[in-house]
């Protein structure tokens, strides 16, 4: 029998958000939720491009004091630290030399989550909960449609409750004018 890595065996009270830094080995993309551990699989062509796309446009717009951040956590709180697949944060948070492992809510100006199939109830409902009670203002839940070409949910957060409520759903054409002027064209995947 394999021997399991000392690091994959929890503490009684879960892991923290520092324990991400501190623990070897640790594969890419883990995140924290509720203390847990949550190990990836590897992601599939059609998320990767998604990414991409979402990326490329949303630096292209950014004004200068924001930038956009590709698979990074934010920590928050001491038990979650999950790992938006984009966001977008206050230029004023990255650390000189980019020496950032995580982000804090209050510079996250938008998350978003491009959803695959082994992560659809995270994707949809345990993290975008998190992080709208963590008041992070912005939430794009993304979607494959038949064509395999996404399909953005927009998300806005409603401060009084907490919670995210839909202002747009955008096939083809992703614009919007927050957290800044936004345009992409979606079906530009078809040529990543």
């Amino acid at each position: 029998m394999t021997a399991v890595p000392d690091w994959m065996i929890p503490p009684v009270e879960g892991f923290t958000a520092e324990d991400l830094d501190r623990l070897p080995d640790l594969p890419p993309h883990t995140e924290l939720l509720d203390g847990s551990l949550v190990l990836v699989s590897p992601q599939k062509y059609y998320h990767m491009i998604a990414i991409d796309l979402l990326k490329d446009g949303l630096r292209a717009a950014a004004p200068p004091d924001f930038r956009v951040a590709r698979e990074m956590t934010v920590t928050l709180g001491k038990f979650d630290r999950p790992e938006p697949d984009i966001m977008v944060v206050r230029a004023s948070a990255v650390a000189a030399r980019g020496q950032n492992s995580t982000f804090l809510p209050e510079d996250v100006l938008l998350a978003i989550e491009v959803v695959s199939p082994e992560s659809v109830r995270r994707d949809r409902d345990i993290k975008p909960e998190k992080y709208a009670r963590a008041g992070i203002p912005h939430f794009w839940r993304v979607e494959e449609d038949q064509r395999g070409r996404p399909v953005v949910y927009v998300f806005e957060l409603e401060p009084a409750s907490q919670t995210y409520i839909g202002v747009d759903v955008c096939h083809n054409r992703l614009k919007v004018t927050e957290p800044y002027s936004i345009d992409i064209d979606l079906t530009a995947i078809d040529t990543y």
